[in-house]
């Protein structure tokens, strides 16, 4: 199993975090710190967002002619993507890493694309304020250890990923794809079973289990459960119980909520409330 690049530099004897926020999912901000050092990432797990906060004209990236960065700059490493890095000189940076899965199926709900539209190339000390302003408010959001402030910077960047130009075959049609999500819509707060979904769409199964992974970049159960995730933090907005927005979200009780919701959103529904409430205050 590789590393992300978080966890390469968690090796380094001089990289210090300064600050980190967990956003559930494998999804990770971390603000680092660095000098006189050098890292080389190798094939790294996750797509890796950063954005030099302070600094970074003594950071080079060695194996692309040795170029440095400046404050500002945003370097995009798709996953699997190896780099060699020089660093002389104190800078500050945020390293936003993204499980590829999270990251697919996260276009493909904001979209509402086929995850086969996602296209992230590489991008080397670029100047992008569609990017470089909800990555500045998950560095904010990081420090304030927000993570309602760092899912809504995160659903803006993701927005504003570019879509590829490509021919799609195989996969399920959008009519397909619209029948099962109102069966999911209409069953939420009951069991939905694969089956279900199929006969949805009108597929067997196995054929449908393969083509929504295709299509959304995720499994139907990991997508339900994400429905299931939205339509919580929904309903915690109003007066109900944990309880009873558990029961209305298909989860089998508070403590299955709690669970789910803390793997999906690094929170537990009482602190996601408490948050909001913090806030219309």
């Amino acid at each position: 199993m590789g590393h992300t690049v978080s966890e390469y530099l968690e090796r380094s004897p001089t990289a210090r975090a300064r600050a980190r926020l967990d956003l559930g999912a494998g999804r990770a901000v971390t603000i680092w710190e660095n000098h006189n050092d050098r890292v080389f990432y190798d094939s790294p797990e996750g797509h890796a967002f950063s954005l030099y906060l302070k600094g970074g004209t003594g950071t080079r990236r060695l194996d692309a002619g040795g170029i440095a960065g400046w404050p500002g700059a945003i370097c995009v490493l798709p996953e699997g993507q190896s780099s060699d890095w020089e660093i002389t000189r104190p800078f500050r940076f945020l390293h936003l890493v993204l499980p590829d899965a999270a990251l697919r199926a996260g276009f493909s709900r904001i979209h509402d694309r086929d995850a086969r539209y996602f296209d992230l190339p590489e991008l080397m000390y670029a100047a992008s304020p569609d990017l470089s302003e909800p990555l500045l408010r998950l560095a904010q959001a990081a420090v304030a250890a927000d993570a309602l402030a760092g899912d809504e910077a995160m659903a803006d960047l993701i927005q504003r990923l570019p879509e590829r130009r490509v021919s799609l075959r195989g996969g399920l049609t959008s009519r397909q794809l619209g029948r099962a999500e109102e069966w999911i819509a209409a069953h939420l707060d009951g069991p939905i079973r694969l089956a279900d979904l199929a006969e949805a769409a009108g597929l067997s199964e196995y054929h449908f289990h393969r083509m929504f992974r295709a299509s959304r970049g995720t499994s139907p159960h990991k997508w339900v459960t994400m429905r299931r995730v939205e339509a919580a933090k929904a309903r915690l907005r109003g007066a109900g119980s944990i309880a009873e927005v558990a029961s209305a979200c298909g989860f089998a009780c508070q403590s299955h909520l709690t669970r789910v919701f803390k793997a999906e959103t690094s929170v537990t529904p009482a602190l996601y409330r408490r948050s909001l409430m913090g806030r219309d205050g």
